[in-house]
C-alpha cells in the first residue's frame, strides 16, 4: 500500500498534545506537521478526533498463549480498540515463534505456580526459555481462593526469583490474604500491581490508599486491570482518583469470558471510558495506555509514542456515542451514553482496522 495521510487531528504524541497531520510512508512515521500536502494512497480526515500512538494493553490473555479457558484471538480483541501492542499476563503455552506470527506487537508475563503456599518454578523456567526476550516478567496470582496462598512467603520468593533473572513481577492481588501494604512493600520499582482497586479482602481503601501512594513514590507501577466489572470496584477506583491517586496503567485483562460482552464492546477503549467517567483526567488516561505501559514493559523506545522516524503504529479515537453499562461485584453501576470509540488502527504501517 502507498502512503497514508491522517489530517487535521488533535495529536497525542505520548506526553502532550499538538494539532496537525501525520504522514506514514511504509512502516515509518515520515512526518508530523501542522499541514502536510501532497498525494497519498489513503487519506483519513481526523478533524475533531484524537490521533494517538497505537495503544498498549499491558494485561491481556491471548489464545494459544494463556490457558484455553481465558485466551482470546489476539488481534481481533486488540485492533478494533486501537491496540497495536499487548502483553499476555499468563503465558503458559506457545513460544516466541508463535508470537512472531502476529502482526500485533507482543510481550509475555510467564506465570509462577503457587500451591498450598509453596512456589514451583519448574514451568516458569521452561516457558521463560520458550519465550526468550519476549518474556518481560513473571505473573503471580497472590489470590487465596485461586492459588491457595496464605502468607506473603511465596510472593517474596517469586519476587526474588524475578530480580535474579532481571525481570519485573506482575502481581494479581484480588482476594489477597495479606494487607495491600505488605504486598507493595515486597515489590521493587518497576514491578506492577494489577487489579489494584479490587473490592475483595484487604482492598486499597482500608488504609485510605496510603500504601498505593507510598509505593508509587518508590516506582511501583499501579495498574487498574479492569477485567470488566470483575476485578475492579468502581467506587474504590472513584474514591482513589478523588483522593489524588493517578493509576499508572489502564489495562483490559480481556479474556474469553469478557471479549465484546461485558457492558458494551469490551476492549481497552471501554476501559478508558470507565476511567474517564470515574474522574480520571484525559491526559492521564492517554499516558496510561501509551507511554506509561510502553515504559513499564521496557519498550519505551519502540512503543507508546508518535515521533518522526518511529514505527507507524497509530490509533484514531473519537469520544462519541459509544454507550456502556456495567455493575461491579459490589453493586456499583457505571453507565454512560458516551465513550471512546476507535475509528482507525494502523499497525506497522498497515490499516488493520477501520470503523
Amino acid at each position: 500500500m502507498g502512503n497514508i495521510l491522517i489530517k487535521n487531528g488533535r495529536i497525542w504524541n505520548g506526553s502532550s498534545f499538538l494539532w496537525g497531520d501525520v504522514l506514514i510512508a511504509g512502516n515509518i512515521i515520515a512526518k508530523i506537521a501542522p499541514a502536510i500536502s501532497g498525494a497519498a494512497a489513503f487519506i483519513f480526515d481526523a478533524k475533531g478526533k484524537t490521533v494517538l500512538p497505537g495503544l498498549v494493553d499491558a494485561h491481556v490473555h491471548m489464545r494459544g498463549i494463556s490457558p484455553r479457558c481465558w485466551g482470546t484471538p489476539a488481534e481481533s480483541s486488540c485492533f478494533p480498540f486501537g491496540v497495536t501492542a499487548a502483553a499476555d499476563a499468563a503465558g503458559i503455552y506457545g513460544s516466541k515463534a508463535h508470537l512472531d506470527s502476529f502482526l500485533l506487537k507482543t510481550a509475555v508475563f510467564v506465570p509462577v505456580r503457587f500451591k498450598q503456599n509453596q512456589v514451583d518454578f519448574t514451568e516458569t523456567e521452561k516457558m521463560l526459555n520458550a519465550y526468550g526476550d519476549r518474556a518481560v516478567g513473571i505473573k503471580v496470582y497472590f489470590d487465596a481462593p485461586l492459588s491457595g496462598v496464605s502468607t506473603t512467603a511465596p510472593l517474596k520468593l517469586a519476587c526474588a526469583f524475578a530480580r535474579k533473572k532481571g525481570l519485573r513481577t506482575l502481581v494479581h492481588c484480588a482476594h489477597s490474604p495479606a494487607p495491600m501494604k505488605e504486598i507493595l512493600n515486597i515489590l521493587d520499582a518497576g514491578d506492577i500491581l494489577t487489579h489494584a482497586f479490587h473490592g475483595g479482602e484487604n482492598h486499597a481503601a482500608l488504609d485510605g490508599y496510603e500504601s498505593i501512594k507510598a509505593a508509587q513514590k518508590r516506582g511501583v507501577i499501579i495498574d487498574i486491570g479492569f477485567a470488566g466489572h470483575v476485578h475492579t470496584d468502581f467506587q474504590i477506583l472513584r474514591e482513589a482518583i478523588e483522593r489524588g491517586v493517578v493509576p499508572d496503567l489502564i489495562s483490559s485483562d480481556v479474556t474469553g469470558h469478557s471479549a465484546f460482552t461485558r457492558g458494551g464492546r469490551y476492549g481497552l477503549t471501554l476501559c478508558m471510558s470507565i476511567a474517564r467517567h470515574l474522574g480520571m483526567k484525559e491526559e492521564d488516561i492517554f499516558r496510561a495506555v501509551t507511554s506509561n505501559p510502553a515504559r513499564a514493559l521496557g519498550k519505551e523506545n519502540e512503543w507508546g509514542a508518535l515521533r518522526e522516524g518511529g514505527c507507524a503504529d497509530i490509533a484514531v479515537l473519537d469520544y462519541t456515542r459509544e454507550s456502556f453499562d456495567l455493575t461491579d461485584q459490589s453493586g456499583h453501576r457505571v453507565h454512560s451514553p458516551s465513550g471512546y470509540r476507535c475509528l482507525l488502527t494502523v499497525g506497522d504501517g498497515q490499516i488493520v482496522y477501520k470503523d
